[in-house]
């Protein structure tokens, strides 16, 4: 029953990172931390569920001409010299502090979605 429901829980995240464009994350890290892992570890495991989800959300935005490839390239440049540093940084972040600097980024960024007018 335990994998049913992160099957389950899988498709709900794929549906809102698709749809978003935020990876998921946002999600599985808190979920994953209230499952009882630490934060290093959550982080880990929610970027090789990322991975599986972006491929098959990259498929299939290209099919309906979504993608700026260019711009993802680029993006994807500094995102993998950034993700080596932050891996390294996350580990030396207890739990409790990576949960509260985790909550501040979640809720600041949807007071700006919130407050933008577009």
């Amino acid at each position: 029953m335990f994998s049913f429901n992160l099957i389950l829980l899988g498709i709900l995240i794929g549906i809102l990172a698709s749809f978003t464009g935020l990876g998921g994350g946002f999600l599985v890290v808190p979920l994953l931390i209230m499952m009882g892992y630490e934060s290093y570890r959550a982080v880990g495991t929610s970027f090789l569920s990322i991975f599986i989800i972006s491929v098959s959300a990259l498929i299939a935005h290209s099919g309906l001409n979504h993608v700026d490839i260019r711009l993802g390239v680029l993006l994807g440049i500094g995102g993998i010299i950034g993700a080596q540093l932050g891996s390294r940084m996350v580990e030396q972040v207890p739990t409790h502090i990576f949960n509260k600097i985790f909550a501040l980024i979640l809720v600041g960024l949807a007071v700006k979605m919130f407050l933008t007018k577009n």
